[in-house]
């Protein structure tokens, strides 16, 4: 049975950092890169950054480029994303994907906020 949960999320006020973290069972985590997805009210589900199964290579949307990192452990079957000097614009539900693959997390609420 594959499950893919997400946690770390809360409220963070504006310039602060949050840990996201994401752990995968019941497919062959290693192998498949992962993607981190981010969906803010009445807008669409938008990809925040991604690593590849070995976590040599990395890309990140330009709105979160230098701010945020993505890495995995592959030993753990979780990704992480750390998120730093956050905006109120990264407010938002966080979801973690297993790319090429129907498998998604419940998500987790980020909101950055005074």
């Amino acid at each position: 049975q594959v499950q893919i949960v997400e946690s770390g999320g809360g409220l963070v006020q504006p310039g602060g950092s949050l840990r996201l973290s994401c752990a995968a069972s019941g497919f062959t985590f290693s192998s498949l890169t992962m993607r981190w997805y981010r969906q803010a009210p009445g807008k669409t589900r938008e990809l925040v950054a991604a690593i590849t199964s070995t976590g040599r290579s990395t890309n990140y949307a330009d709105s979160v480029k230098g701010r945020f990192t993505i890495s995995r452990d592959n030993a753990k079957n979780t990704v992480y994303l750390q998120m730093n000097i956050l905006k109120p614009e990264d407010t938002a539900v966080y979801y973690c994907n297993a790319l090429g693959t129907g498998y998604w997390g419940q998500g987790t609420q980020v909101t950055v906020s005074p």
